[in-house]
């Protein structure tokens, strides 16, 4: 587990000018069981740092969404701890636990403007009805919607009703944000623009966030660090820089990011692919054959007289803005993925020769 994670987060009360820090939150072995024998949560522990933005990155089923609802108190723990601030909330109500959630349908109230939507939580809380007011238009604002408050849900797109539950999520100032494939059903302009701003936010009220998605690349754009899950358990934690060039497991490197993979065999702390060794990321990786995942950047064209260039035909090439993916067929068989820059642009049955940087890769079993 990365030691890395932000300085503790202070803000002031817009209301009462005195300073509140974030919360700190953890994990601590919990384990969570459906019937039927599914284990959701098999003794998972993760410490949050005040004010940090931590994802939980995985596949389908592999427990991010449980790990949410347990902390949310929406599901309860069989076995664990969930600190908030250092207690203990296991077996304390949801309302009780000062948090504030954001889920992937928008669920706002059909038959109330947005103001009134906002002010919700605070109606709840019997917030009088001027401060009430007051600091919804404050939320709408942060989230720049105070020019639509009187709209209705039908009346905002998709992003803006999105915006509308993050406003309310963050009206009753939580210790702690909960936001749950918050962006899946956007499309991908509107879910590029909307993670920014809640990164902003997120860092400007310095609010505890635990952000649960399965799209690596969002997980990677917005937290401070990323706890990757499967099965249940955490693989890796850590920055989005560490999971990417020193991924723990195999799972991990292929799961985070784009991986080619290639049979070669492992020795004396390196694999060799073809005639190219390459070094490992962990050199205790056993001594046999194995597959190497190399990134697509870790494979580049080659002249034909460069000792570790290999022939290849390229099968496809696509644009992709800032870069291109180029697919080639190596002379035996085997297809690499090339990620490199726009001014090549190799056709389809081009004969090219390819090689790999060298730079250290993840293996997995044969």
């Amino acid at each position: 587990m990365s030691d890395t994670a932000p300085t503790p987060v202070t803000t002031v009360d817009t209301d009462t000018g005195a300073l509140r820090v974030a919360a700190p939150v953890s994990f601590v072995d919990v384990v969570k069981r459906f019937p039927g024998g599914t284990t959701a949560l098999d003794g998972i522990s993760l410490d949050l740092a005040p004010g940090e933005l931590v994802a939980l990155l995985g596949p389908s089923g592999c427990g991010k969404t449980t790990a949410l609802r347990v902390l949310a108190g929406l599901e309860s723990a069989d076995e664990g701890h969930i600190l908030i601030d250092g207690v203990d909330v296991i077996g304390t109500p949801t309302n009780k636990r000062d948090i504030g959630m954001v889920f992937q349908s928008y669920s706002l109230f059909p038959h109330l403007t947005v103001l009134q939507n906002v002010e919700f939580g605070l109606r709840m809380r019997r917030v009088a009805a001027p401060d009430r007011r007051r600091r919804a238009a404050q939320a709408l604002e942060l989230v720049g919607l105070d020019h639509l408050a009187e709209r209705y849900a039908h009346q905002l797109s998709g992003g803006q009703q999105q915006r509308v539950a993050l406003a309310r999520a963050l009206v009753t100032r939580p210790r702690v944000l909960l936001l749950d494939e918050p962006l899946s059903a956007l499309d991908a302009k509107v879910r590029l623009q909307l993670r920014e701003q809640i990164r902003v936010i997120q860092t400007e009220l310095g609010i505890t966030t635990v952000f649960v998605t399965h799209d690596q690349e969002e997980a990677l754009a917005v937290a401070d660090r990323v706890a990757v899950m499967r099965a249940g358990r955490i693989e890796q934690v850590g920055t989005p820089e560490e999971l990417y060039a020193r991924p723990a497991t195999a799972f991990v490197a292929d799961f985070v990011g784009l991986s080619n993979r290639v049979l070669g065999t492992v020795a004396d702390g390196v694999i060799t692919v073809g005639t190219q060794p390459l070094p490992l990321i962990d050199d205790a990786a056993p001594a046999g054959p194995a597959v190497a995942l190399v990134r697509p950047e870790d494979v580049v064209f080659a002249t034909a007289g460069d000792p570790d260039a290999r022939p290849a035909v390229v099968l496809t090439s696509a644009f992709l803005g800032s870069l291109r993916r180029t697919r080639v067929r190596l002379d035996d068989g085997v297809e690499l993925v090339l990620q490199h820059d726009v001014g090549r642009d190799p056709a389809a049955g081009e004969a090219v020769h390819v090689r790999l940087t060298g730079r250290p890769v993840a293996v997995a079993p044969a």
